[in-house]
């Protein structure tokens, strides 16, 4: 507006500016910003005329190139990198936070997840069950075919690698993956894979993968390989789970083998010990034994020596008592008739226990009476030896 111009008032005639004028002043401004020559301050060029935008189109260009430059900012959050390219060419890595590159066309960039756990399935699309045998059929050392699903989990270690050095780094892991898994099965038993080797085929199908994503320059680091389903094919399910239960059985068969010898073998071990030392107290008792009747029979051969007679006599009253000791039967010789005495002790001996048991059940007085028909019949056992033993010459 007029009136906003900071030279109305100081002009002679004292009336508002001439717009022209001010018009043809901001294009001369204009023109010198952005390099248009004016001959000496004037707006005139070589062919004598002066160039006028017109009206308001500065303006807009100015807009659209402050605009323009604005499209060069952008941020990288956490866990991500920035790699601008000039023309097409790598020209940095910048880190987390507000950056600013030369706009388009002069700059580009390509903002990198460094921290995101990316997932290729081998064998099965999203599901276990949505197999996909052409990936999951494959055949182990002996022969057998496995019906195998695994996942595998990785990073960006390298933002350069994964953006320039492969056309399509993640087909690539799914590619290395497989290559990786069939090698390991390839050199395995069907049981290893199956069973008790699952950890170890995962951690070398693991290694393998980065040693073979390294060579190609891929910039992944795998963080995790899952295997999902490990099974043999479904048209052989019923007998392979036959034989696996055979196998169960032969191992529970020798299981109890193994703890009934680990409970019979100990045993038979002490027994045998406890034979041996059986024996070995035997053999010494008879040693012993043998040396002392050694040294009995040296001591009565002295004596034999001295009195034979009267050891002679000995030796047999001792040879008497210990076998009449251990009969039940006596027979007694008179050599004054043609009468053959015959004791039956062990009769005699019956009935004096009958007769005793019976009487114990009886009052107290009558105690002491089966007492006195046993003295009785130790006494009359005794008389009959002494006076057998003084009829014999």
């Amino acid at each position: 507006m007029a009136w906003n111009d900071p030279q109305w008032g100081n002009r002679n005639d004292g009336g508002p500016p001439d717009l022209d004028e001010l018009w043809r002043r901001f294009n001369q401004r204009l023109n010198a910003t952005f390099g248009r020559r004016g001959g000496g301050g004037s707006s005139e060029s070589r062919g004598g005329k002066g160039f006028k935008m017109p009206g308001g189109a500065g303006m807009i260009v100015g807009i659209l190139v402050a605009i323009w430059l604005a499209s060069g900012f952008y941020i990288v959050d956490a866990g991500e990198r920035g790699v601008v390219l000039r023309f097409g060419k790598y020209v940095e890595t910048t880190q987390p936070g507000p950056r600013w590159h030369l706009p388009y066309p002069f700059e580009s960039v390509e903002v990198v997840n460094v921290e995101q756990v990316r997932t290729v399935e081998v064998g099965y699309r999203n599901n276990v069950k949505s197999k996909v045998l052409s990936e999951s059929l494959m055949l182990t050392d002996d022969e057998n075919i496995i019906d195998l699903q695994l996942s595998v989990q990785y990073i960006l270690k390298d933002p350069e690698d994964y953006l320039f050095m492969n056309r399509n780094p993640d087909e690539a892991v799914k590619q290395v993956a497989e290559t990786a898994i069939r090698e390991i099965v390839g050199k395995s038993k069907m049981d290893f894979v199956l069973y008790e080797g699952r950890a170890e085929v995962a951690d070398r199908a693991t290694r393998l993968m980065q040693q073979i994503l390294d060579r190609y320059r891929t910039g992944i680091q795998i963080s995790k390989v899952n295997l999902q389903n490990a099974q043999p094919p479904e048209q052989v399910q019923a007998a392979f789970d036959d034989a696996v239960k055979a196998g169960q059985d032969r191992e529970r068969l020798k299981n109890e083998g193994q703890a009934y010898a680990n409970d019979v073998i100990p045993r038979a071990h002490g027994v045998a010990a406890r034979l041996l030392e059986e024996a070995n107290g035997y053999k010494q008792r008879v040693e012993a034994n043998a040396i002392g009747e050694a040294e009995r029979f040296k001591q009565i051969l002295a004596e034999y020596n001295k009195a034979p007679q009267v050891t002679r006599e000995r030796l047999y009253q001792e040879a008497m008592q210990h076998i009449l000791s251990n009969t039940t039967k006596v027979l007694i010789d008179d050599k004054g008739g043609a009468n053959l005495l015959m004791l039956p002790l062990d009769k005699l001996m019956q009935a004096a226990g009958a007769s005793v048991a019976a009487e114990q059940t009886q009052l107290q007085p009558e105690s002491t009476q089966p007492a006195a028909k046993n003295d009785n019949l130790f006494r009359s056992r005794d008389a009959f030896r002494s006076r057998e033993r003084e009829e014999r010459p």
